[in-house]
């Protein structure tokens, strides 16, 4: 097998069809041995019934049912280890990934030697809140897990077989794949693409669903939050010190004869919050380490076809 073409499918009952054409004809120019694979997340239309009609009239289709929706990195999780292709490419259903632009990442990681070529959207067709939102998460998420992420990069690229089989085997309960395909070490290179608006709905990440997205991300990848709460705290501690001088000093002069209850509460408020934060933080590092030690399933298949 030449080329695997995995995609997480959610609400992709509509594009499913056009999609699955669209790639057979462009990998089919190339005159590769291709397959494409369809990962149902559970969404709530028919999206599972399109996916077997179209396994039914072509044997190079194979889709696969999740049990219910675990989530659009789980989804991707769970068709690369379907795949057989020597090299494979990742994309969404919602026809914003272009089809005919695999034909570009394939020529440039098969010329460059490379061993993950990255689709690089230039210009974005997303609203101005989803790309501010988009910019801002991986601003974050660089800074908090030590990686390069890039808003203009997502899970569009192709990718060699061997930094693929090096990402199944992350045992992280929390998946994510752009982080995990940095952390992997091999080389990346980026490919300029073009990038088409949405056909269909709406993105399902809102501000919301980015925030828990980061977050999750962030604790489960990196433990620099905890080196932070120990520089607040230092901070925090230093600053009190610095009170307690200017303090004493105007008890010493006679400017203070009785110490006012309003400083009292406030100072006594803000090392409350510091403390419920950083005990916060803590919390949220023992209930991702609980999460990770029962060792259940990222994902369960329900049903396959063509596999």
């Amino acid at each position: 097998m030449d080329i695997s073409v995995v995609v997480p499918v959610y609400n992709g009952e509509k594009t499913i069809p056009v999609l699955v054409e669209q790639v057979a004809n462009e990998l089919n120019k190339l005159d590769l041995k291709f397959e494409i694979i369809l990962v149902d997340d559970r969404g709530p239309d028919n999206s599972w019934q399109v996916i077997d009609q179209i396994c039914e009239e072509y044997s190079y289709v194979k889709g696969v049912q999740l049990s219910r929706n675990f989530g659009q990195h789980p989804a991707i999780s769970a068709g690369l280890t379907y795949c057989e292709g020597t090299y494979i490419v990742v994309m969404d259903c919602d026809l914003q990934d272009r089809p005919d632009q695999i034909p570009k990442l394939y020529k440039h990681i098969t010329n460059t030697n490379k061993d993950i070529v990255l689709a690089q959207r230039v210009q974005r067709q997303d609203k101005f809140f989803k790309r501010m939102s988009s910019k801002y998460f991986y601003l974050a998420l660089s800074y908090f897990t030590n990686t390069n992420q890039d808003a203009s990069v997502a899970n569009f690229g192709i990718y060699k077989r061997k930094a693929i089989e090096e990402v199944i085997k992350m045992g992280d309960q929390v998946k994510f794949f752009p982080l995990f395909i940095r952390w992997v070490g091999f080389e990346i290179d980026y490919l300029e693409v073009e990038h088409s608006s949405r056909e269909e709905g709406k993105s399902n990440y809102t501000f919301r669903k980015l925030w828990n997205l980061a977050l999750d991300n962030i604790i489960s990848f990196s433990n620099k939050p905890l080196y932070m709460t120990v520089n607040v705290g230092l901070f925090v501690t230093f600053l009190s010190f610095l009170g307690m001088i200017i303090i004493f000093a105007k008890y010493a002069l006679g400017e203070i004869e009785v110490l006012g209850y309003t400083s009292l509460m406030v100072t006594i408020s803000f090392f409350l919050g510091i403390i419920i934060f950083i005990l916060g933080i803590i919390g949220i590092y023992i209930a991702k380490i609980f999460d990770q030690v029962k060792g259940r399933q990222v994902y369960i298949v329900k049903e396959e076809k063509n596999i």
